[in-house]
């Protein structure tokens, strides 16, 4: 069943960047002919990766194992693959050489050693959290939690059954109807974050929360089944994101992402914003009005998860839960 599956998901992937791509991008030359698919055919494919259409037939189908790395990417090259799809179709490949080996992997470790929280806490001018591949945000400090306060205090964000756990970025997007309120680029986002859960998928095939997680969210959300269907990844590393605070309304930010070596799977997530902007002036007020002790009073009774073990007491709402 497990090997079906992979199969399927390497002729649906192949498939649907070969749709992507016109004979036009390729320089393929048409001589007036009709085509019957906007895309590439398979036989395009071939001809630009240099094999026979027969061997690239295979591929398609699902068969990878054994294929050189040269083959593979010399089809990313006909595919016109950008890093996180040539990184995904690596991934895919890999799995299907060593499926058993893959499946034994340890999951990765979920919680933060106390000297990246002490980072946090000393990133007193900026966002600053902790994610995981699926999108859970397994600490922030005191402005991450402030800038990030709707999706800590979302019930969709903690799961319907679980509300215990952590919270989540996704399905805070998919199934919280404020979504739209926080993100004025929801649409956007959402699909950068269905992107980004792909690829992780091709990393971590067998991560059994992952799992449930796409599960739930296909059920729940044609949206989200929509996106998933189309197979796109991608690798989130900088640029700016906007929200529109309930507190201290529209921000501008620039992120950046830094992956945690020494925790497999771990990523820190920073925000900051242009010097002298209205952001930074907002993000200011917000650090502020989130440190008053009105606020502090107000959240300190909250009834959603503790994740003071996995961040430190000085972050904001330390008995709310966050999902990003």
């Amino acid at each position: 069943m497990v090997d079906v599956e992979r199969r399927e998901e390497i002729r649906d992937f192949l498939i649907s960047r070969r749709a992507k791509i016109t004979p036009e991008q390729t320089g393929i030359p048409k001589y007036g002919e009709l085509r019957r698919v906007p895309g590439l055919r398979r036989g395009d494919v071939a001809q630009l990766a240099g094999v026979s259409t027969d061997y690239y037939t295979r591929l398609e189908r699902g068969s990878l194992r054994g294929v050189s790395d040269a083959v593979l990417e010399a089809v990313a090259s006909a595919l016109q693959l950008d890093e996180a799809e040539r990184a995904h179709l690596m991934d895919l490949a890999r799995r299907a050489d060593s499926p058993s080996r893959r499946a034994a992997r340890r999951p990765p470790q979920q919680r933060v050693r106390p000297g990246v929280l002490r980072l946090l806490d000393g990133m007193t001018g900026a966002v600053a959290m902790v994610q995981n591949g699926r999108s859970d945000v397994l600490a922030a400090n005191f402005l991450g939690r402030a800038l990030y306060g709707p999706v800590f205090e979302s019930t969709a964000a903690a799961g319907p059954e679980t509300p215990s756990q952590l919270p989540n970025q996704a399905r805070y997007l998919f199934l919280d109807p404020g979504a739209g309120d926080l993100y004025p680029d929801w649409r956007a986002i959402a699909a950068s974050t269905v992107a980004m859960l792909r690829s992780e998928a091709g990393r971590n095939p067998h991560d059994r929360a992952l799992n449930e997680l796409v599960g739930e969210l296909t059920t729940r959300s044609g949206l989200f089944a929509a996106l998933w269907a189309g197979h796109d990844g991608r690798i989130h590393t900088t640029g700016t994101k906007r929200f529109h605070h309930p507190v201290v309304g529209d921000l501008s930010l620039q992120f950046e992402t830094l992956q945690l070596p020494g925790d497999e799977g771990q990523t820190l997530f920073t925000f900051t914003a242009e010097p002298g902007s209205a952001s930074e002036n907002a993000l200011a007020f917000l650090a502020s009005w989130a440190a008053s002790p009105a606020q502090k009073t107000a959240t300190s009774g909250s009834s959603a998860p503790d994740l003071r073990s996995h961040a430190r007491p000085k972050t904001l709402n330390p008995g709310k839960t966050e999902h990003d």
